[in-house]
């Protein structure tokens, strides 16, 4: 059996990479104490993204991002999303037009940096004031990271006023409510002699 050589492999490799749908890649070596960057997804880059996030639509997808080294290669950004998408109403399927306008903070990381599962610290990673992004080390991807804030921001449950949810109120009887419940529904059967007795005189 003849071994592959290192070129087809390397091909095939960089062929098995998953690509994302919108990506926009500063290099590491351009980012200084303070570098504004804007962004803004083409109208092939939407229709992917679109697929991808299950939405009807996509009509604008912008970002604004305000880059600055930290320690080692950690990346610090502060950025303001502007989108506009529609998604279909979680009870009828009727599309419903969302717009989304957020800042975040976000920390860019190399991946071996990135904390394992195993290590992450649930209470302190709330507190954290940033999100953390991994990237290759070499280049850091605003593109995806706004596609990942699109899909944060956006509603997980859309729905169509009217469309039958907003008066229903869910009510869980507290203990010892059950019991009385029961109570008040069974008749009295003291209360049914009474009535015959009467209805006998």
């Amino acid at each position: 059996m003849t071994p592959k050589d290192s070129s087809s492999f390397s091909s095939e490799q960089h062929s098995s990479i998953v690509r994302p749908e919108f990506s926009h890649r500063i290099p590491l070596g351009k980012i200084g104490h303070d570098l504004r960057v804007n962004v803004s997804a083409p109208s092939q880059a939407r229709e992917k993204l679109c697929h991808r996030f299950g939405l009807l639509g996509l009509e604008q997808l912008d970002g604004q991002f305000s880059l600055s080294r930290g320690e080692e290669k950690h990346v610090r950004a502060e950025g303001e999303i502007r989108a506009k998408a529609t998604q279909a109403c979680v009870i009828t399927g009727e599309p419903i037009d969302e717009e989304v306008h957020e800042r975040f903070s976000l920390r860019f990381l190399p991946q071996e940096d990135m904390p394992s599962d195993e290590d992450i610290d649930i209470e302190a990673l709330l507190a954290e004031e940033a999100d953390d992004v991994p990237y290759d080390g070499r280049a850091i991807d605003l593109g995806e990271a706004l596609a990942e804030q699109l899909a944060l921001c956006l509603d997980p449950y859309p729905r169509r006023k009217g469309s039958g949810l907003e008066s229903f109120v869910e009510v869980t009887p507290e203990e010892g409510e059950e019991e009385v419940i029961e109570k008040e529904e069974k008749p009295n059967p003291f209360s049914v002699l009474e009535k015959l007795k009467e209805k006998k005189r």
